[in-house]
């Protein structure tokens, strides 16, 4: 992409995308300096993850899509976080919430259930949506706003319990 002909946006997406890969660098080198192992590791699980997302898409991600990468660490987190306390786990439930931690910082900050329902009522108005049946054109339009922002399930759960009614 070249910035001198690139829209305002894919300009500000570009920068996203370097802020986002140069914090990773540098929180490594910072977690590496201070003999961080789990921040260290997490981390390099997360270029790893972006890394591997690159190769199976053959280009480079954006700021969509590296969000997309990490909720599903968070989502894999969270799972893992419940499996580990029921099995009495409670030194990998510690592991597991301290890489949570990690991963969530480098991510926007989560949007509240009003602004999700904000954001719901332009998708639906916007794909003309009246029946549940309409939640698949929903979902497709309010995604690329909300991911890596709020959970997927509740924003399912909100968006159905929105066109139920």
């Amino acid at each position: 992409m070249c910035f001198e002909t690139g829209t305002p946006v894919q300009y500000r997406e570009a920068e996203a995308i370097m802020d986002i890969q140069e914090k990773l660098d540098a929180e490594m080198k910072e977690a590496a300096k201070a003999k961080n192992t789990i921040k260290l590791s997490t981390i390099r699980l997360m270029k790893s993850a972006l890394h591997n997302r690159e190769i199976d898409h053959k280009k480079k991600l954006g700021e969509t899509e590296m969000m997309q990468v990490f909720s599903s660490m968070v989502k894999q987190r969270h799972d893992s976080i419940e499996q580990f306390a029921r099995g009495g786990r409670n030194d990998l439930v510690e592991k597991e919430q301290k890489e949570l931690e990690i991963i969530k910082s480098f991510m926007p900050e989560e949007m509240s259930e009003e602004e999700i329902r904000a954001e719901i009522a332009k998708a639906v108005d916007k794909v003309g949506a009246t029946t549940v049946r309409d939640m698949g054109k929903v979902m497709k339009e309010l995604m690329p706003v909300v991911t890596g922002k709020a959970d997927g399930k509740l924003v399912s759960e909100l968006v159905k319990a929105v066109l139920s009614t």
